[in-house]
């Protein structure tokens, strides 16, 4: 089970790991004047999504509602940000080794692409569902009820078995 003091923890470290996808999506265009450094970055970054999907992953399976068996109403609740994280590390990894292939030699040289900037907009725009989604769904997690028996879980979990 997820402790109090477990809880404040483990809510650092995933808000240190978005300030960090933040920072790079903000900031990794004036960093491009050696393509190392961006390659650097950017597999952090995609390290760190991964990272944050693993840890809202474990936060799920230590919930009392996931030890009952009652998977499938996290999955109901959460889905939405299990979507779209899976959905922004895809674009992001496909963005990341476009830009990369685009700029690799010639990393002062400013190449945009119709399809990258397109490419570009969606993971934006997936970046900032994320964030939303991702800081939700941390939050809530964080609710006591889940991480005890309680009598709305009795009867959800009745419900569901009849």
């Amino acid at each position: 089970m997820l402790q109090p003091g477990n809880y404040s923890l483990v809510l650092m470290v995933q808000l240190t790991l978005l300030a960090y996808d933040l920072f790079v999506n903000s900031f990794s265009e004036l960093l491009r004047g050696t393509a190392v450094i961006q390659l650097v970055l950017f597999i952090i970054q995609d390290t760190a999504i991964l990272f944050n999907m693993i840890i809202i992953l474990l936060m799920m399976f230590s919930t009392y509602v996931f030890q009952v068996g009652l998977v499938s109403l996290l999955l109901e609740r959460f889905k939405a940000l299990l979507l779209i994280s899976a959905l922004y590390l895809t674009l992001s990894i496909c963005f990341h080794c476009w830009v990369l292939n685009l700029r690799w030699l010639e990393s002062n040289r400013f190449v945009w692409t119709d399809g990258l900037q397109v490419l570009f907009v969606f993971q934006r725009i997936a970046a900032v569902a994320y964030y939303y989604l991702y800081k939700q769904t941390a939050e809530q997690l964080g609710d006591p009820r889940l991480y005890e028996d309680s009598l709305w879980l009795r009867d959800i979990f009745t419900r569901g078995h009849q």
